[in-house]
């Protein structure tokens, strides 16, 4: 088994889903931090979800993120299986970063 620290970071220029992860094959993903930062001092909301194939599983809807804020969405490391994808969508485009921080296993 091989384990790799790697990141996954997005600017959220739309209000569309926007895919932040996918976990690769063979692979397990331990998301151990998902930080969502304000930068347009204006508060706005997220929308964080899983998908596993046709499914989605919502995490966090329409989490609240202060103007110029930075929060810190995960209180425990989140375990994601193979092909398992993290999406996050804004409510305004052009005001929030994504940075998740993961362990990847192989």
């Amino acid at each position: 088994m091989a384990n790799t620290y790697t990141n996954a970071k997005a600017d959220l220029t739309t209000t569309n889903a926007t895919t932040l992860y996918t976990v690769a094959s063979l692979t397990t993903g331990i998301i151990k931090s998902i930080l969502v930062s304000e930068d347009s001092g204006n508060a706005d909301t997220i929308t964080l979800t899983i998908t596993n194939g046709t499914t989605v599983y919502s995490l966090f809807k329409t989490k609240a993120i202060g103007a110029n804020a930075t929060v810190e969405l995960l209180t425990a490391p989140l375990v994601l299986q193979p092909t398992e994808i993290l999406k996050v969508t804004a409510a305004t485009a052009d005001r929030l970063h994504v940075v998740a921080s993961i362990l990847e296993i192989t």
